[in-house]
């Protein structure tokens, strides 16, 4: 929602799409999400630039590896950097910017098929809550758009919205989003 905030010709188009295929105001159902790209162009895009985790469970190495020039002995802890992966200039074109429209075009899956986005890690390991998410994310933040008019509190701009991160277990805003909903 922040991300929205922040780019108001996003939240436009989303709501446009939305109103146009589902009405303005009315409730959004999940058998509506496959009929709304933008919508889920923009929470791909989120995840890619805010993943839930930014580090992924750690694993062992089972064998000595090489990578990229790099030894990894056996029994090495790694890492996977999701927040890194997706922010990788050689995988994203700007990719600091927020730009939904990448996915519009984009055969890519948060599911972890495509490890150019994994916000939710892959294989065996991968997040018990990925279907849940999927499945609500959307719909919760289609519903928010659809229902409301939004406006920053106090009068902060939408260029002035700080966007920095808190990184922890967890990544999430280092200031609290404050906004006050409109009824449409």
């Amino acid at each position: 929602m922040a991300k929205l905030l922040r780019n108001p010709e996003t939240l436009e188009k989303a709501k446009a799409e939305i109103e146009q295929t589902i009405g303005k105001g009315k409730p959004i159902e999940e058998t509506d999400i496959p009929q709304l790209p933008y919508l889920q162009a923009i929470v791909k895009e989120s995840m890619r630039l805010h993943p839930p985790a930014p580090l992924l469970l750690p694993r062992t190495v089972e064998t000595d590896v090489e990578v990229y020039g790099y030894n990894v002995p056996q029994g090495a802890q790694v890492l996977v950097n999701a927040w890194a992966i997706g922010r990788d200039p050689s995988v994203w074109e700007n990719p600091s910017s927020f730009m939904p429209e990448r996915f519009l075009d984009l055969d890519v899956d948060v599911r972890g098929r495509d490890f150019e986005l994994i916000p939710f890690g892959a294989g065996w390991r991968i997040c018990s809550g990925l279907s849940l998410a999927i499945r609500v994310v959307p719909l919760m933040l289609g519903s928010l758009i659809n229902s409301f008019d939004w406006k920053l509190e106090g009068g902060i701009k939408p260029e002035e919205l700080d966007m920095d991160d808190e990184f922890g277990l967890t990544l999430q805003k280092a200031q609290p989003l404050r906004v006050v909903p409109f009824p449409v």
